[in-house]
């Protein structure tokens, strides 16, 4: 079997952009890579940037006016869904709550939970672990009974946790927080 010859090839860089000078056009430099071309190069810049070679290129990536305006439409109108759809989230964000309950245990014990959260956008596993190493106590995610996340700490926390998320999450509007306290009901002696 007969080996065919190898060549080599040289390859023109740009001393600017170090991109191959038909590339340079998309570089940030590129009225730079041309003078550096028409210095460095004639015949190659002649052959890149004279008269001729610009209108045939432009030739090719010109679209009619009617692709041009349906484009542009196109484009407003996914800018305006994009829009209307954070909007929609904000509006979202400001109506929703998070609550901070307080819940009675047996005895003297109770646990505090925070619910709604993860409407703001905080990461419940990172702010659970947070305030389990605050408080130095347990602190987790668990679903709650209607089926959605909530952090619940063990203990009494549900001013200092108020603060907390305050101080770390400026993106829950203090408005938007409630603190309640659920009691268990006293058994009756009959």
């Amino acid at each position: 079997m007969a080996e065919l010859p190898v060549t080599k090839k040289s390859v023109l860089y740009c001393g600017v952009c170090t991109l191959p000078p038909e590339y340079c056009e998309f570089a940030a430099s590129r009225k730079k890579c041309e003078e550096w071309l028409k210095d460095a190069h004639p015949a190659e810049y002649a052959r890149l940037y004279n008269d001729q070679a610009i209108t045939q290129k432009l030739a090719m990536t010109t679209l009619s006016e009617d692709r041009v305006a349906k484009e542009a439409a196109k484009m407003e109108k996914a800018m305006s869904k994009e829009e209307a759809r954070m909007a929609r989230e904000l509006e979202k964000k400001m109506s929703s709550k998070v609550v901070i309950k307080r819940v009675e245990r047996n005895k003297r014990k109770c646990v505090t939970s925070v619910f709604g959260l993860d409407v703001f956008g905080v990461d419940l596993k990172k702010t659970a672990k947070t305030f389990a190493n605050h408080f130095a106590c347990g602190g987790s995610v668990s679903k709650n009974p209607q089926g959605l996340d909530e952090i619940v700490v063990q203990g009494d926390f549900s001013d200092e946790i108020l603060e907390l998320i305050c101080k770390n999450h400026p993106e829950v509007p203090r408005d938007n927080i409630e603190l309640t306290e659920e009691k268990k009901p006293k058994k009756v002696a009959a």
